[in-house]
């Protein structure tokens, strides 16, 4: 199986900034999608960011501007940095990656633990 481990959450005042890095490990043949979802208390899971394994990226409207998503292929991590934060990004932050992976080489929806990021002042 495919891990996924996050780091880099905590509390932060608004306005402050945060990295958080997601590792990929196990057997890994290739990763396809790579990026960041949160979840809320009570409301459902979204997508923030996501980047291809070309290097293209995508972003919720409410995180433009602010964060910026990276990988670094060769180390099967993708970080997501998040500037000018604010109390609505307060959730837990998912990794997640599309990858083929395994000892079966099975292509697989891989998910983080998650971590805790807290805006407040």
């Amino acid at each position: 199986q495919v891990q996924l481990v996050e780091s880099g959450g905590g509390l932060v005042q608004p306005g402050e900034s945060l990295r958080l890095s997601c590792a990929a490990s196990g057997i890994i043949f290739s990763i396809y999608d790579m990026g960041w979802y949160r979840q809320a208390p009570g409301k459902q899971r979204e997508l923030v960011a996501s980047m291809s394994s070309g290097g293209n990226a995508n972003y919720a409207d409410s995180v433009k501007g602010r964060f910026t998503v990276s990988r670094d292929n060769a180390k099967n991590t993708v970080y997501l940095q998040m500037n000018l934060l604010k109390p609505e990004d307060t959730a837990v932050y998912f990794c997640n990656a599309d990858v083929v992976g395994g000892p079966k080489s099975l292509r697989q929806n891989a998910w983080g633990q998650g971590t805790q990021v807290t805006v407040s002042s």
